[in-house]
């Protein structure tokens, strides 16, 4: 059986590419409310807040697992996956473990192109967690002797994922000349590579998760409003952006790099149905972006 540990967007669509393709698939969810609404997509699910609780013994016993649970909002340590690793001494070794970590782990690059032989170097507190939680993760592997499979996942954008209420709020965004390189992975093509990842990624190794277009994020929001028939959004100058811009944004704003993605699609086979953002974005408004 698979199980996907944290059944979000992602883990929702991949729930149902793993059913539609004859696998039997097991959603660990945090709360009877989301066991509720996963349950009514025909998705099977287990209730466990791993902050608190543990997985019942077998629940992961030679298992392919898609962890997919972003770490704790505060401090520099994924202390969630840390306690699900613990645990899996009573509730089974896993066969493989697909983690997805963020992109962010390489921190501001110049704008450089970067492959995943590229150093990680964080900047900020979310993309520490993230990177603790990847070494966790392989010491996991080098200890137990279990599988493991790294995903640096750039920004994810798909229907119901797209900056429509930023949009339709009238919010600032910088000139897109004055942006930095940023990178993007359709919601679908994100699936598939868990899929593909989980069957052909080599064991202990890390893959960049992006389209291989990069963009920048002013230009990003400017082709969202045009396809959604909504204003650009107002530009500011930079030196503005401490106090009209959000503390998370500022963050990404303050990192530049473009991601390869050729190990992703020669190792795993992908085939990219969202090659560029064009062909993306035309497709969510196409099937309804909200």
């Amino acid at each position: 059986m698979a199980l996907i540990v944290g059944c979000g967007d992602v883990g929702r669509r991949l729930a149902h590419a793993l059913s539609s393709a004859g696998e039997s698939v097991r959603g660990v969810v945090r709360s009877p409310d989301s066991a509720r609404a996963v349950a009514e997509e025909g998705i099977e699910t287990l209730v466990c807040d791993l902050d608190e609780e543990t997985l019942p013994p077998g629940a992961t016993a030679g298992e392919a697992v898609w962890y997919l649970v972003p770490p704790p909002a505060q401090g520099r340590e994924d202390t969630r996956l840390q306690g699900f690793l613990s645990a899996l001494e009573r509730s089974g070794q896993p066969r493989r473990i697909l983690l997805i970590s963020t992109s962010g782990v390489y921190g501001d690059c110049g704008g450089e192109w970067v492959d995943e032989t590229r150093a990680p170097n964080p900047r900020v507190d979310r993309a520490h967690r993230r990177l603790d939680a990847e070494r966790r993760l392989l010491a996991w592997r080098e200890a137990s002797g279990g599988e493991a499979v790294i995903f640096r996942v750039a920004g994810i954008y798909g229907p119901g994922k797209l900056p429509l209420e930023r949009l339709r709020r009238g919010l600032p965004m910088i000139a897109p000349e004055q942006a930095p390189w940023t990178n993007r992975i359709h919601l679908d093509d994100l699936v598939q590579a868990c899929v593909l990842g989980m069957r052909h990624g080599r064991d202990g190794a890390i893959y960049n998760v992006c389209d291989g277009h990069p963009g920048n994020m002013a230009d990003y929001f400017n082709r969202v409003a045009d396809l959604a028939g909504l204003p650009r959004p107002p530009l500011i100058d930079p030196a503005e952006a401490g106090e009209r811009l959000s503390a998370g944004l500022r963050s990404y704003l303050a990192e530049s790099r473009r991601l390869r993605n050729d190990k992703l699609l020669r190792e795993l086979g992908l085939e990219l149905r969202y090659p560029d953002l064009a062909s993306g974005l035309a497709a969510c408004f196409r099937d309804g972006a909200d």
